[in-house]
């Protein structure tokens, strides 16, 4: 029990009494006086102390930068007495590009970089406000917000920035207090300008709502956000998990190698750091299949550079790094801020409404500020218009007067004393004609705003409509556009019920690279000139699918492996109308030199319907679309295949078409899909063409009546045959010839071959990258065993690798109408 030792005047406690009292008023000062941010301006004492310092010092945007050194003496002299490391250090992070998504400080010098790179010290650099910060302090000097005496009491501070917009959103905040800590992400402006606004016009919105505007973070370095279970946490409760992954493409090099390109890291993760961890990796054999890794970043941007060996899987090595470095990292995201001087828990919705709230107290406390200003203007203003309307008796009255002018013309015309004043001070000059006028209009101009300021505090919607206007027009001005990207994740299988379902083309061109676009894409922007979808592609590629989907729909990639990777359409990455695409390697387990040969759509594996492979050493199978509903991340045996064969092209088919089949040496056998039983998925397939020595099958289509078959050579020449001159014969033959071999010493052997129509469109690649593009009816037509004619020039050491149909806009856009009206269609 505590007791009073009177002879000594000492108070005695027990010590865990005293313990526990002294650490709670330690833990609340260090809660709500230094590590948690105020949910009015989203601030700590000391970063709202540098700026108002600044401020105070007169180092605005449009003033010169002032030494470093000068601001923090400034502000620790002034208001935050503690350790000039400690504000310095603020006051860098505050001007860092790869920290705040908005910098409130424009730093010139040495501030650091994300390698982890100190600042240079404060004698050496410079700063000023930058030109976004203003909008902190906008309003402060109209009795906005309250201010208090700072540490000695010969100054005063704000208690809270006016913040006209939700910083605490916008910047995000970190602080580890005692028993808490806060961590919340930084956000994109105009989002949470527009949820803000969508608060103010409907109070009662839901969270999931406000989710569909705001629609995550957004991290100054961008990378990626995976899934929206940790965003959804988040914003719902106040805390979650955010996964966040850096933005990786992986390249092929031209000697035949990969390598990964890191682009744009996770939020505070160390460039140098994680570097060092690759490599430190490397070094323990953790990770296998890199060759070399270096840092290739320059003022244009972020580049990583990890090379990889020649038979290393790249999309297994790269989910290892994923796994074992920071190249995916968590960002844990507890939004604790202090209301009302107590830290509390708040979830998205709380933390916008406690803004809302804070903005109506400061543009009511301005608008009164304001209204007063005008009100005491007009004031005087009525003084000077009573004495210019006399003022032949103002002045007869001011001259009789020995040290009473003051008192006789507030007893004479019932003036107040501050109008008197007025009066008196005025000028000979005010008594010109055009001054009057210029008094009378000041004051018809007050009267108009003295009832607006009168109508905005006597109508709440009035005044939140003047917030929703400011903060509109903040947007307006600092807008830009979101750097995080938001992903789904392989590993949420409900992100699909997130996903709207919408028709989408997806693209996949002859070099691998592929994207996903809205199908109103072609639709809404028809121009009728030619090109390859608007896509822009790389000088030696082009599109060689176009299909149209649902985001819903499962899409089957074939390749010339013989195996089968699967995948949702909207876990392609969308791109705009003229991107190239991501290559394929960046989403699918390829291995060296594994290449996609089709893409196949399908909403339903229980569906009647076929897929026929055929190979290059002829070989054919044909497997129900239910063998193929299995799915494994290295993907799954399409066929089985010989050493040396490769997959040639598969086809979905109905089980009642027609196939015809040609190959290298000219021959070319057309039968019936009866003919091939239904096999099981990992099965080698039977007979489709009995080959010659050193021959091989180059092409397999589908055929309908009435179309025509065009051959190409690697020599450049061509022909076009009716398909009606191949008549249907049974698998398995020597098929029919389809070119004059005698003539491949002159044209060389056939490269490919393709059904198609009058309008078509055919695009031939050589061996220096160079294409051409050929419609169909400018190919002579001529019978099955003759030579084609010259319909390419190729130069000498140069040669014809391949070919493919040309996708028009015109077919995009009919199959974007044909795809409304439900049906699935590949070219």
């Amino acid at each position: 029990m505590d007791t009073l030792l009177e002879d000594n005047n000492i108070i005695q406690h027990e010590i865990h009494n005293e313990m526990k009292n002294s650490y709670i008023d330690y833990a609340m000062s260090v809660i709500v006086g230094r590590a948690l941010p105020d949910v009015r301006d989203g601030m700590k004492p000391v970063h709202r102390r540098i700026l108002y310092g600044m401020s105070q010092l007169g180092v605005t945007p449009d003033k010169p930068y002032k030494k470093s050194a000068r601001i923090v003496g400034e502000v620790m002299g002034k208001y935050h007495p503690h350790g000039d490391s400690s504000i310095y250090d603020a006051m860098v992070r505050m001007a860092q590009d790869f920290s705040m998504r908005y910098p409130l400080v424009d730093g010139h010098g040495n501030f650091g970089s994300i390698d982890g790179d100190g600042a240079a010290a404060q004698r050496y650099t410079e700063a000023r406000m930058s030109p976004f910060s203003l909008q902190m302090l906008r309003d402060i000097d109209k009795d906005t917000v309250d201010f208090i005496p700072n540490f000695d009491g010969e100054e005063k501070e704000p208690v809270v920035l006016p913040s006209r917009y939700p910083n605490l959103l916008v910047n995000g905040s970190n602080g580890i207090a005692v028993g808490m800590a806060t961590s919340i992400p930084p956000h994109n402006l105009g989002e949470v300008i527009d949820a803000t606004v969508k608060i103010i016009d409907d109070p009662e919105v839901s969270i999931d709502e406000l989710m569909k505007i705001v629609k995550g973070p957004d991290f100054p370095t961008g990378a990626q956000i995976l899934g929206k279970s940790g965003i959804r946490d988040a914003y719902r409760t106040g805390q979650g998990k955010i996964k966040v992954r850096a933005i990786c493409e992986i390249e092929e090099t031209n000697r035949g190698k990969s390598q990964i390109i890191v682009s744009e890291i996770p939020y505070a993760v160390n460039k140098a750091r994680l570097i060092e961890k690759i490599a430190e990796l490397i070094k323990l054999k953790k990770i296998d299949g890199i060759s070399d890794i270096r840092d290739e970043s320059s003022r244009e941007g972020m580049r990583i550079v990890i090379e990889l060996k020649r038979d290393a899987n790249p999309q297994i090595t790269l989910n290892q790094l994923y796994k074992h470095t920071q190249l995916q990292d968590n960002f844990s995201c507890i939004m604790i801020a202090l209301v009302d001087g107590q830290p509390k828990l708040l979830n998205l919705y709380q933390i916008l409404d406690e803004y809302i709230k804070f903005q109506k107290e400061v543009v009511t406390r301005r608008t009164r500020f304001d209204l007063a200003k005008a009100e005491a203007r007009a004031h005087i203003l009525e003084g000077l218009r009573i004495a210019l309307d006399n003022i032949d008796e103002i002045i007869k009255i001011i001259r009789s007067a020995y040290n009473d002018a003051k008192e006789k013309l507030m007893e004479r015309f019932g003036l107040s004393e501050i109008q008197a004043q007025a009066i008196l001070d005025m000028r000979l000059a005010r008594l010109q004609g055009l001054e009057r006028e210029k008094i009378e209009k000041e004051y018809e101009e007050l009267m108009d705003r003295i009832a607006y300021y009168k109508a905005v505090l006597s109508d709440e919607g009035m005044l939140m409509g003047v917030i929703k206007a400011e903060l509109l027009e903040i947007k307006d001005k600092w807008n830009d556009k979101r750097r995080t990207r938001l992903a789904p994740d392989a590993s949420e299988f409900e992100d699909e019920d997130l996903i709207e379902e919408e028709q989408v083309a997806v693209t996949l061109t002859h070099l691998g690279y592929i994207k996903r676009v809205p199908a109103d894409t072609y639709k809404a922007q028809r121009r009728g000139g030619k090109g390859i979808m608007g896509i822009t592609t790389r000088d030696n590629d082009f599109v060689k699918d176009l299909i149209m989907t649902s985001t819903h729909d499962q899409l089957m990639f074939f390749t010339n492996t013989g195996k089968a990777h699967r995948m949702k359409a909207f876990q392609i990455p969308e791109a705009s109308r003229t991107a190239k695409g991501t290559p394929a390697v960046n989403f699918l387990s390829l291995m060296q030199r594994e290449r996609i040969t089709s893409i196949i759509p399908v909403k339903n594996f229980e569906e009647e319907k076929y897929l026929v492979a055929v190979t290059k050493f002829g070989t054919i199978k044909k497997t129900a679309i239910s063998e193929y509903n299995t799915n494994r991340s290295s993907g799954i045996i399409a066929i089985k295949l010989k050493d040396g064969d490769q997959l040639i092209d598969i086809k979905q088919t109905t089980g009642k078409d027609n196939i015809i089949i040609v190959t290298r040496k000219g021959k070319c056998i057309c039968f019936s899909e009866d003919d091939v039983r239904p096999m099981g998925r990992i099965a080698g397939g039977v007979r489709a063409i009995k080959l010659e020595k050193d021959d091989e099958v180059v092409s397999m289509s589908l055929v309908q009546p009435g179309q025509e078959l065009l051959v190409v050579t690697e020599n450049g020449y061509g022909k076009r045959t009716p398909v009606k001159e191949y008549k249907i014969q049974v698998r398995g033959g020597k098929g029919l010839l389809t070119y004059d071999k005698s003539k491949f010493s002159k044209t060389g052997s056939l490269i490919g071959a393709m059904v198609v129509d009058e309008d078509d469109e055919v695009l031939l690649i050589n061996s220096d990258g160079i294409i051409i593009r050929i419609r169909a009816e400018e190919v002579s037509e001529l019978g099955r065993a003759t030579q084609g004619v010259k319909i390419m020039k190729v130069e000498d050491g140069t040669r014809i690798v391949a070919m493919a149909k040309a996708i028009r806009e015109e077919d995009a856009e009919k199959q974007a109408e044909k795809s409304d009206a439900g049906e699935q269609i590949k070219i």
